[in-house]
């Protein structure tokens, strides 16, 4: 774990100089990702910290990135060139027509990846097959920030690998109206005794980070990065570099299928 971190703190650290203008390395990259972040509700301030640390891990683990806010990009012809979908912190309805919606189903179906951060959970509350690939809903979270036990059920993994098993960090902390557990592979939960729930409690088993294989494809999720901070912390860039592997097809991927 210690060689997986000091390898991300390097690139938390400094920015390779080898990139060009869209985030793509210069090298041929390992594989392609889009990172979605249109919001129709509300917006995160996180979002555009966000988007240049995943171009730094892609320039520092050679993996391209591209990024959007216009639906328009979800046509199947577009989103065969991308082996994940990032949607970081998306908020309401960022997905408008019909048609574009189908693009999207069809790439998930083909066997794309996707990869939902924090707020990608309060997108899209009306369409069921959304909620179902991201694993949950959001609910509400807890009140402000604070520092929070994160705990590592499974530490095989390439999002998880790299963390401590009892991760002590700061966030907002979601709550979601239904436990995905037994739709998901559950990669950690949070310890409601060491911060204050309010009215955000989901009790004793409460899943902050998870995975599945969901119908044809492969979905990820972490409900962490609300704060700019996050993108700054050494162990959660190692979290997010492992999640987006793990969408993208290019890490172990021990998750059950759900349809």
């Amino acid at each position: 774990m210690l060689i997986a971190m000091l390898a991300v703190a390097a690139v938390v650290a400094t920015d390779s100089a080898a990139s060009s203008g869209d985030g793509a390395p210069a090298s041929p990259p390992r594989f392609r990702v889009l990172v979605f972040s249109k919001t129709t509700g509300f917006r995160h301030d996180s979002i555009p910290v966000g988007i240049a640390a995943i171009r730094r891990l892609g320039r520092a683990h050679r993996f391209a990135v591209e990024q959007t806010e216009d639906e328009r990009a979800f046509t199947d012809r577009n989103l065969a060139r991308y082996d994940a979908l990032v949607f970081l912190s998306t908020t309401g309805e960022p997905i408008a027509r019909q048609a574009h919606r189908r693009a999207f189903q069809r790439y998930i179906r083909r066997g794309g990846g996707f990869l939902g951060i924090h707020a990608a959970s309060d997108s899209f509350s009306r369409w069921p097959w959304y909620v179902g690939l991201v694993g949950a809903r959001f609910r509400r979270h807890a009140p402000g920030t604070s520092a929070a036990h994160v705990v590592v059920e499974d530490p095989g993994t390439p999002a998880t690998r790299g963390v401590p098993s009892v991760w002590r960090r700061v966030d907002e902390w979601y709550a979601f109206r239904s436990n995905p557990r037994g739709r998901v592979h559950v990669l950690a939960t949070l310890d409601e005794r060491t911060y204050d729930p309010g009215d955000a409690a989901m009790g004793a088993d409460h899943p902050i980070a998870w995975c599945h294989r969901y119908a044809g494809g492969r979905s990820v999720y972490t409900a962490m990065a609300h704060t700019s901070a996050s993108y700054r912390e050494v162990a959660f860039a190692s979290h997010l570099l492992g999640a987006i592997e793990m969408a993208a097809g290019r890490g172990p991927f021990a998750c059950p299928a759900v349809q």
